[in-house]
């Protein structure tokens, strides 16, 4: 598969590796291709519980590749269109998977970088990480890349990084909310598989069932949709399968079985 390496383990853990160390794990229109098809394989598999995206080599990804820039430039607008709605299609993808999504990021994590970062529920970076949204230093902008951007860090430090693209390292990434975590380089694989344990602990519908949670509450007003809507999702929960086996183990104090 073109740019990416699939790395299936026997517990439900996928990792998507960017495989062009070459060029930084920047990305074109083939590995956007690429990494789409592999989302909706994953997205249709009930086996896959954890889906862990890392760059091999130094760097996690510089975005976009310079040569499928040059080439897009040469473009008609419906070609730059339709190359453009792939791109946010493949984002989409990313950001609503149904299954939990840990990136480990090393390196530099640059535009359309911090765009993949953006969309996955829990960002581990190492301590060497460098960050920028540098599209406007190339006299474009982080378009499709915004919505998940601005999702993570909110609009005020948007509207400043996505201005200036200036280089940010990893300590302010996490003030500002695009990682969870700082680790040191040694630590990064190390600290993703803790967190990966922690995750595979939990009941696997009830981590996807949360996910949806998420983006339906987020930004709402607390009215008597809202309110129904979580009462229901509760109710439903509890009566499950998955419920029923996660209070019983909790009660017996024994380890639930998921499968």
């Amino acid at each position: 598969m073109y740019g990416l390496e699939l790395v299936r383990r026997d517990d439900g853990v996928v990792f998507i590796e960017l495989d062009r160390a070459e060029v930084h794990n920047a990305f074109d229109d083939e590995l956007i291709r690429s990494l789409s098809s592999v989302l909706d394989e994953l997205a249709a598999d009930d086996s896959t519980k954890v889906v862990c995206l890392r760059g091999r080599g130094k760097t996690f990804s510089a975005g976009a590749d310079l040569n499928w820039m040059r080439r897009m430039a040469d473009y008609t607008h419906d070609e730059n269109l339709a190359d453009a709605r792939a791109l946010a299609q493949m984002l989409k993808k990313l950001n609503e998977l149904p299954h939990t999504t840990v990136a480990l990021i090393q390196g530099a994590a640059m535009g359309g970088g911090v765009g993949l970062a953006s969309c996955c529920d829990i960002v581990i970076a190492a301590d060497n990480a460098r960050f920028a949204l540098s599209e406007v230093r190339l006299g474009i902008i982080p378009a499709t890349i915004s919505p998940y951007v601005v999702s993570a860090i909110g609009a005020r430090h948007a509207r400043r990084l996505m201005q200036s693209g200036e280089r940010f390292n990893a300590d302010m990434a996490l003030r500002i909310g695009l990682v969870h975590e700082v680790v040191s380089a040694g630590e990064l694989e190390s600290t993703g598989e803790t967190v990966i344990g922690e995750l595979l602990k939990c009941g696997p519908n009830a981590r996807r069932i949360s996910k949806e949670l998420v983006f339906n509450v987020a930004g709402r007003a607390i009215d008597d949709a809202v309110i129904d809507y979580t009462a229901r999702r509760i109710a439903e929960v509890r009566a499950s399968r998955e419920g029923r086996e996660g209070v019983q183990a909790f009660l017996d104090k024994r380890t639930p079985n998921w499968d």
